[in-house]
């Protein structure tokens, strides 16, 4: 391919090319010479120039695009792992031509994204629409106007007409006429006119004619989800109402202030939605607190931070809880809240930094929840049908965690990988393990509806708990557009896990959907099973109106790249028609010829049990039915301790997550200064710094943007963001360019060398 068959398909716009390009089709063809085409941000082929008439064989849409130059020639676009083209151009310099405009096409691409988004959501000025209407009654004005002159005019040209017919006189015929051509002419010049207004007024009216249109559509958009949500709201106003005089009538009888058990108690809590919140947890209204806003979440601090007593936990009565809740008030009162609602020395001593070594002592709570109003209506209706990442999200939907941090928790039950390493004779036996594992990430999500803090672009979490859990972990954001994360953990037991974290994510009034994208992989080094999988979507209900509940539901796929087994989980939707019980999770593992070997069954909020099967039948509706051993217990959930209830329904682990700690990088989540006046409990600080954050980060974007176009003016090559603890290779498992961790960041810690760190706090 010659530098000439590269060509710009239009002047003045470098972001729009087409030409020959090798690409990767298989390992019997090899790469094969195709045609691109890069226009309006996204890139497509064909077979060749003839055939882009018809159908496209393949397109990337670049602002969610990874580009990855591999050598002199080659490089690969890739879209978050869904589609890649693996392309090699035929010199440096085509390939060079390439990755620039490449660049420069996703970045006009973003930022013709984040304007549309801001364009959707722009309302029309007071003055700007009246001098809009005063505009058009002025052109109207004017069609009057002509309309009458030409009604006069032209009355008065049909009867100079009229009078030249029936005139006999040839002298006064010649007058008569030379009238007409007078009253023609002027009815000529009024019909111009009249020619002009028309062409004044409906350039006027398309020009605001479309834009207004959109508007208009916005609002009966968003009108339409109000009022279903109005509604929705009314029926569960009625609802509670209806509930509370149930509850009331009969303690007022009894005289006794406190409602009558009877057998429909049970039936009415039965009523209720398996997983859904309680409204306590999703409050709007203000709330009086004390001195500080705040109060400190679980009375006691223990020194281990799971315990077995934290596994089963049963609800108390409620007799039971008023009355413990009034022994506390009696025996707490006085020794853990000063009178100006301080946090006692004995309690704040586990928020101060923690020194590296073994035998730390962690701490236990945080403060609790405190309930801020906010103004909901007006920032739901402008949130509906945007990407989750392009919201300003205010801390009043989040939980004082990065999403780095959520993503470490995962590993909170790294008992079953270590219970996986420990049978390398088993393999079966073992990916049961992991499939345990995978399910076990979405144990906390009945309860957690709080959204995480988005990850600045640059920023890192390390975990390390080797003297406690056994593993520590590191997560940086390597990426802005798309947003992705980068994750490595290791543990004691000879285990090894890393993934990219990415998702598509869109808010529809009423339900929050999340599909992640990232591959997370496992690796058992002593037998070499390598493990790959990719999560299932996770789906918030009732954002709106009612109790926000979550549901995971799809299907997951876990595969052994060593032996070529595989276990296929399916996670079952939630119906309110279904007969299943909810949040239930089947799956069978098979080995490499298809052959079923284990049986996996239980609910991702619980338990997961496994069997190893001895038969297969078939069944007549073509759905096998397996003969199993005993079942054993492969995972079980440890409940949330109840003393935090009120701290985001944390587990201990997230409690201790956020917990300062000495040494770590000057980009850790720990450092977060909104993230951590959240946790304080100083919500309207944190909102003040979160926007100043994230104009700071979309500076540093601008700058970078200016620094890619004079590079391509100079035809040079510009790298972009590069991330500081992740270098980008191609995996072997899975053939798709992936984000190695480079271990360099434990080295740095030993030496508290953090040059290579961005400045991106305040």
């Amino acid at each position: 391919m010659s530098s000439s068959s590269l060509a710009e398909t239009k002047q003045g716009q470098p972001d729009q090319y087409n030409g020959w390009l090798y690409k990767w089709t298989n390992y019997i063809k090899g790469y094969q010479k195709r045609w691109f085409v890069l226009q309006n941000g996204y890139l497509s082929y064909y077979r060749n120039q003839a055939e882009m008439s018809n159908a496209c064989r393949g397109t990337i849409n670049l602002a969610n695009a990874f580009i990855h130059t591999q050598d002199s020639c080659s490089f690969v676009v890739s879209n978050s792992g869904t589609m890649t083209f693996h392309l090699k151009a035929q010199s440096e310099v085509e390939r060079q031509r390439w990755v620039t405009a490449l660049e420069l096409a996703k970045s006009k691409a973003v930022t013709l994204i984040e304007s549309d988004d801001d364009e959707d959501l722009i309302q029309p000025d007071k003055n700007e629409l009246q001098n809009t209407l005063k505009t058009l009654s002025s052109k109207l004005d004017d069609l009057k106007t002509c309309n009458d002159l030409i009604v006069k005019h032209g009355a008065a040209l049909q009867k100079s007409l009229i009078e030249v017919e029936i005139v006999e006189n040839s002298t006064e015929c010649v007058t008569k006429i030379k009238s007409v051509n007078e009253r023609a002419t002027v009815f000529r010049i009024t019909t111009n006119a009249m020619l002009s207004a028309c062409h004044e007024f409906l350039t006027l009216a398309n020009a605001q004619g479309t834009r207004w249109q959109k508007l208009l559509q916005n609002e009966h958009e968003q009108r339409m989800y109000l009022e279903d949500m109005v509604e929705q709201l009314g029926k569960q106003h009625s609802n509670l109402e209806k509930q509370i005089r149930k509850q009331l009538n009969p303690a007022i009888n009894n005289g006794t202030g406190q409602p009558l058990e009877g057998p429909g108690g049970d039936e009415d809590d039965d009523d209720d939605f398996y997983d859904a919140v309680e409204a306590d947890d999703f409050k709007m209204n203000v709330m009086p607190s004390d001195g500080n806003g705040m109060q400190l979440c679980g009375a006691h601090l223990q020194e281990n931070n799971y315990d077995s007593s934290d596994t089963d936990y049963e609800k108390p009565s409620k007799d039971a809880e008023l009355s413990q809740k009034k022994k506390k008030g009696k025996a707490h009162a006085a020794p853990n809240v000063s009178s100006s609602g301080a946090v006692p020395i004995e309690d704040t001593a586990a928020l101060v930094p923690l020194s590296s070594g073994a035998g730390l002592r962690r701490r236990q709570a945080i403060p609790e929840r405190p309930n801020y109003s906010i103004n909901l209506w007006s920032f739901m209706k402008n949130c509906i049908g945007k990407e989750l990442s392009k919201i300003p999200m205010p801390v009043n939907f989040s939980e004082p965690l990065s999403f780095l941090q959520r993503l470490t928790e995962d590993f909170e039950y790294s008992d079953c990988l270590d219970n996986a390493a420990s049978h390398d004779d088993d393999a079966f036996l073992q990916m049961a393990y992991v499939a345990a594992f995978t399910v076990s990430s979405y144990a906390n999500t009945t309860l957690r509806t709080g959204k995480p803090f988005n990850p600045l672009l640059g920023e890192t979490y390390e975990c390390d708990r080797r003297d406690d859990l056994g593993w520590r972990s590191f997560a940086e954001q390597v990426s802005h557009h798309p947003p992705m994360v980068a994750m490595y953990t290791e543990g004691n037991k000879n285990w090894r896990s890393w993934q990219e974290f990415t998702m598509s994510s869109k808010f529809r009034g009423k339900y929050l959907q999340i599909i992640p994208l990232g591959i997370a992989h496992l690796l058992f080094p002593k037998s070499g099973n390598h493990y790959t999988w990719r999560k299932v979507a996770t789906t918030v209900h009732n954002i709106i109106v009612g109790r926000l509940w979550v549901d995971n539901h799809g299907d997951m796929d876990i595969i052994n790249h060593n032996t070529n087994d595989r276990c296929h989980l399916k996670y079952m939707a939630y119906s309110y028609f279904s007969r299943e019980a909810p949040h239930k999770v089947i799956g069978v593992i098979t080995d490499s010829n298809g052959v079923a070997q284990y049986e996996l069954s239980g609910t991702w909020d619980d338990k997961i049990f496994g069997a190893k099967i001895l038969a297969c039948e078939e069944q007549t509706k073509g759905k096998p039915e397996y003969k199993t051993d005993v079942p054993i217990l492969l995972w079980q959930r440890r409940m949330r301790p109840p003393d935090l209830e009120k701290c985001y329904n944390f587990t201990r682990l997230a409690v201790q997550l956020n917990e300062m700690e000495e040494k770590v990088a000057p980009t850790d989540s720990r450092h977060r200064p909104d993230q951590r006046l959240m946790e304080e409990g100083r919500w309207d600080e944190a909102n003040d710094v979160k926007v100043q954050l994230e104009e700071k980060q979309r500076a540093s974007r601008k700058v970078r943007e200016s620094l890619m176009e004079a590079a391509a003016e100079r035809g040079e090559e510009y790298r972009g963001y590069e991330p500081k603890w992740f270098r980008k290779e191609q995996d072997p498992q899975t053939g798709n360019v992936i984000h190695v961790f480079t271990n360099d960041y434990w080295t740095c810690k030993e030496k508290q060398d953090w040059d290579r760190c961005p400045d991106i706090y305040l």
